[in-house]
């Protein structure tokens, strides 16, 4: 039988909202940006339960966690994940990561690398190329919304409008963020973790070069490019094969030989 969980915790300065279901050892499954972890029933959360018991939180200022200071950056979400993980008793876990939940992983993988057993990071960045920051350049302002996006983000962000103004900025904001996400090969050789790179073919933020920098870098990692994928690839029609893949990824990595 499944059992689903809801829960705000008060940590570091925020109330993190986060879910829990399923039996089996732990699975950590974080969001995309301007996401929340309502979207996992999209990307595969009806195969990990069957094996997992998945932890599923909304990221500082995302669905219902709160944000008081407003501002986010991916490695501050790091560091909230541990303190969540530390406050449900688990001292190391598999994760999977989509876009930025990936680039929080990967804060996670080399601030205490002995705390992630194995993990997928999905259109996860080194840092913001270029041809990134021109999108998020475009990025409307939050009186140039139109109307679905504002629906759109209401129902997906649960604390206001203020909230969503909010992520609108930081989303903007991030074209001129260079340390957050400033990875270089030395740094994630430090990842233990065994890490399967999935990333899209036709990602219009990264580039599949990218995804091959991070394969050589990481030493214990193996990389999936999705033919004529785009942006977290992952989603809808193609949720069961990724969850297939990711599951077999962390069979593998769990056996003597890997």
């Amino acid at each position: 039988m499944r059992v689903m969980k809801a829960e705000s915790v008060p940590l570091n300065d925020i109330e993190m909202y986060y879910e829990t279901e399923g039996a089996g050892e732990p699975l950590l499954l974080l969001h995309g940006g301007a996401g929340c972890q309502e979207h996992w029933v999209h990307a595969g959360r009806d195969q990990f339960v069957r094996e997992h018991t998945l932890i599923k939180p909304d990221a500082r200022g995302h669905g219902r966690t709160t944000n008081p200071h407003k501002t986010i950056t991916h490695r501050q979400c790091a560091l909230d994940t541990f303190a969540l993980l530390d406050h449900l008793g688990i001292a190391k876990c598999r994760a999977i990561g989509l876009s930025m939940g990936g680039n929080i992983l990967l804060h996670m993988a080399t601030l205490q690398p002995d705390r992630i057993k194995a993990m997928v990071v999905v259109s996860a960045a080194m840092y913001f190329p270029e041809q990134a920051r021109a999108i998020m350049r475009q990025v409307p302002a939050p009186d140039s919304q139109p109307p679905q996006e504002w629906e759109t983000m209401r129902n997906r962000h649960r604390l206001g409008d203020q909230q969503i103004v909010a992520l609108w900025e930081w989303t903007r904001g991030m074209k001129d963020s260079y340390d957050d996400m400033n990875f270089t090969p030395p740094s994630l050789s430090r990842i233990t973790a065994s890490t399967l790179i999935v990333y899209g073919d036709r990602d219009p933020l990264y580039p599949v070069e990218m995804a091959v920098e991070m394969y050589r870098a990481i030493p214990r990692s193996a990389l999936w490019v999705v033919p004529n994928g785009g942006h977290g690839p992952v989603f809808f029609d193609a949720a069961p094969q990724f969850a297939q893949t990711a599951l077999a990824f962390f069979r593998s990595s769990a056996s003597p030989q890997a």
